[in-house]
């Protein structure tokens, strides 16, 4: 059934409607964050399954419209979501992907543009870095409209690594990683604070051990928290979900928030003309700002690599 809406009312298109496309609609409509939620999937019929599993248990926790839709309904979205392309299998790294899903995103794109009309354009499908600077290439919209969820996901598994190590919870660590959503993401430990504290200050006070070793481990352990979960489960979903509603609040409530998102950078850090994440200040308009904070030269060694990486692997 198609609806009319006016402008201004929160209206959110989900292109993918897998695991990942669900699972965010389920945790958008949870946290109350959109009036409207459009979930398009070319499987029909598995889509309106998911949108009548979601809106059952909507009457005693949330007020959003959601429903199955068209491309048609991106007009007048003020923010689409795209999770449409094949997940990872186990053993396959996110660049593995790249030749299948950048034809998928192409398609996507192509679908969006005869509707498009305003709002942001957020790419959750990977390799999210190559599939960001596709899309945004395709879409010619003001830099930053375009933006990737990055490595929004990989600073939240960081710091929860952190938090385990001290022992506290998570919400007095603060840490971001950068560069690429996948094998060269580099975690930026010049800047990881606990309680306020740089964490080798506040280790060195509480009597923890901390040394490079242990610095290597946690990165480790945070790179490849992705891959152990899909070698158990299959694959990630509930992790990305709720991110992406950090994001959709940020937008669509006009709260900006600084998370490390991929977007195409116009030379911040001595990189440009490729997507990938660093801290940004995300809000209504995308990526509005990219924080330009010094790091540390082995952390400035990464990033670069990451960008040469992700070159090597454009499809052009």
């Amino acid at each position: 059934m198609k609806r009319n809406y006016s402008l201004g009312n929160r209206k959110v298109v989900i292109i993918g409607a897998g695991y990942v496309g669900s699972s965010i609609a389920y945790a958008l409509a949870l946290r109350d964050i959109a009036r409207q939620i459009v979930l398009i999937d070319v499987n029909v019929e598995k889509t309106e399954g998911e949108a009548k599993d979601i809106r059952h248990g909507l009457p005693g926790m949330g007020t959003a419209d959601l429903y199955v839709g068209d491309y048609s309904n991106c007009v007048d979205c003020d923010m689409i979501i795209i999770t449409a392309g094949r997940g990872r299998k186990p053993g396959e790294t996110r660049l593995d992907l790249t030749n299948e899903n950048v034809k998928i995103m192409k398609s996507v794109i192509d679908s969006i543009k005869p509707y498009y009309t305003r709002g942001v354009i957020l790419i959750i499908s990977n390799p999210v870095d190559i599939l960001t600077f596709k899309a945004a290439q395709w879409m010619s919209l003001p830099n930053g409209i375009v933006f990737g969820s990055g490595c929004i996901l990989d600073s939240s598994r960081f710091v929860c690594a952190i938090a385990d190590y001290v022992g506290l919870s998570t919400g007095v660590v603060n840490g971001y990683v950068v560069g690429e959503h996948g094998e060269a993401q580099v975690p930026l430990w010049s800047h990881v604070t606990v309680g306020g504290v740089p964490v080798a200050e506040y280790c060195c006070d509480a009597g923890l051990k901390w040394d490079d070793e242990i610095k290597t481990d946690l990165s480790e352990r945070t790179r490849d928290m992705g891959s152990e979960i899909i070698a158990a489960k299959g694959r990630t979903h509930y992790g990305i979900a709720t991110c992406v509603c950090q994001i959709a609040d940020a937008v669509i409530n006009f709260r900006p928030i600084i998370a490390s998102v991929s977007s195409v950078l116009l030379g911040e850090h001595g990189v440009r003309d490729v997507a990938l994440s660093v801290p940004s200040v995300v809000g209504p308009s995308g990526v509005q700002q990219r924080i330009r904070e010094k790091w540390a030269p082995e952390e400035y060694r990464g990033f670069f690599d990451a960008a040469e990486r992700i070159r090597m692997e454009m499809v052009y």
